[in-house]
């Protein structure tokens, strides 16, 4: 049987000339959602609230402007006769990678600038950071991208997923690997990994590597079945040759701050009780005195 179920309209909602794509409205909530687990756990932890969401009002934009800008970079060839089509991201093309090296850097910025740990403020935001992801990968479902390559609707009927899912994935006559919908199911198995890392207590700095090494081992396969990878040369797969760098450096950082002694203090440490070097290099402890 033939199936011909309408795509989803790309557009979720028009008020006046204003004109509100599903695509940059999941990345929205997306990005929404995670602020509200973030938040909790900044006030959690110690740390000003409203910290976080001075945070989040640079580095979202900057994320997205960096995500386009690498996105354009590897497809100039896509924009090169049509250059405005470059500001057009409601029609998609935003390279998660890209997006977080603005997201760190900005991090970076920002934690020199409060005088608050790097390695801190990753490990508290990298769970906020993977929920959006979850969430954002269903603006590509919107837009019938970032798909794998054809299958049968035997196949995905044999995934056990909704029949909305398998509808929009015919495209063209033809079906498709929801692979938007693989790595959202990733993302989130990772979420939940990295709160269960939570309770481990690593070290400052491993939360955020951990989320490295788990996202990209996910990205690489996952990326093997993409019909539209970024390329380089023509030759390999841009995200996942990106993946392989982060889990070899990740790795290698875990290691060369432990056996540098750059990783002493744990995730739930308080700033006040982590362990400080003194002059003679022996660590001390410092404790916060408790009000009478």
């Amino acid at each position: 049987m033939i199936f011909t179920a309408q795509p989803y309209d790309r557009v979720a909602f028009e008020i006046g000339p204003l004109t509100v794509h599903w695509y940059g409205l999941l990345i929205g909530i997306g990005a929404f959602l995670g602020y509200l687990l973030v938040s909790r756990e900044f006030e959690k932890r110690g740390l000003p609230k409203d910290m976080f969401a001075d945070l989040l009002l640079w580095a979202f934009p900057i994320a997205i402007v960096s995500a386009r800008i690498y996105y354009v970079i590897f497809e100039w060839q896509s924009y090169i006769h049509e250059p405005l089509r470059a500001f057009a991201i409601w029609e998609g093309g935003l390279a998660i990678h890209g997006g977080l090296i603005g997201a760190f850097i900005t991090v970076y910025v920002f934690a020199k600038k409060r005088g608050v740990s790097f390695w801190r403020l990753t490990d508290l935001v990298v769970p906020g950071i993977i929920l959006a992801q979850a969430v954002g990968r269903w603006g590509n479902f919107m837009n019938q991208e970032a798909h794998g390559g054809p299958v049968t609707r035997e196949f995905l009927e044999g995934l056990l997923i909704p029949d909305f899912i398998i509808n929009q994935m015919y495209i063209d006559g033809t079906y498709y690997h929801p692979t938007f919908l693989y790595e959202s199911l990733w993302n989130l198995l990772v979420l939940a990994i990295l709160l269960w890392l939570r309770r481990v207590n690593l070290r400052q700095g491993e939360m955020f590597f951990s989320y490295l090494i788990l996202y990209s081992v996910g990205r690489f396969f996952i990326e093997g079945l993409r019909t539209d990878s970024l390329m380089i040369f023509d030759l390999l797969r841009t995200a996942q040759v990106v993946s392989l760098v982060l889990i070899a450096g990740s790795i290698f950082l875990i290691w060369y701050r432990r056996k540098k002694g750059y990783a002493d203090t744990r995730y739930l440490d308080d700033e006040a009780e982590a362990p400080k070097k003194t002059n003679n290099g022996k660590k001390k402890t410092t404790k916060k005195k408790k009000k009478k």
